[in-house]
């Protein structure tokens, strides 16, 4: 069966794991998925992330980040742009996520990166999820 949104699956996938409070998870790689995972662990939401080569895509290890509580840092994280309904900003439009204590994950045409870091550059793109 063919997955037809590859982006949601690592969303969920970050999502159980947190709440089920598993230290990793791997799941199959891509270098969207790279770009997401890499601007996740420059903001502190995850510990680190690395691809393992395999004979096939390869598979993105992820460790999770957890407070002192053992809670998961990650208290939301939700798609915005899916295959049946994409999501682009401009520069001047790019949502605060819970009056800035969130963030906002764009790719632009200067890459994959935050909301804050898409301000300086002034460009805008498409939505891919928010993180809080």
């Amino acid at each position: 069966m063919s997955m037809t949104d590859p982006m949601a699956d690592l969303l969920t996938r970050i999502r159980n794991a947190g709440m089920a409070g598993h230290a990793k998870l791997d799941v199959p790689s891509s270098n969207v998925k790279v770009a997401v995972t890499n601007v996740l662990k420059e903001l502190g939401y995850i510990k680190n992330c690395k691809v393992i080569s395999d004979s096939k895509q390869g598979i993105l290890r992820i460790n999770l980040k957890y407070d002192e509580n053992q809670m998961p840092v990650i208290h939301e994280i939700k798609r915005v742009s899916t295959p049946g309904r994409r999501v682009y900003v401009g520069k001047d439009e790019i949502p605060l996520v819970k009056s800035g204590h969130g963030c906002c994950i764009l790719s632009t045409s200067k890459g994959v990166m935050d909301d804050v870091a898409a301000r300086q550059a002034q460009v805008g793109g498409e939505v891919i999820c928010t993180v809080w």
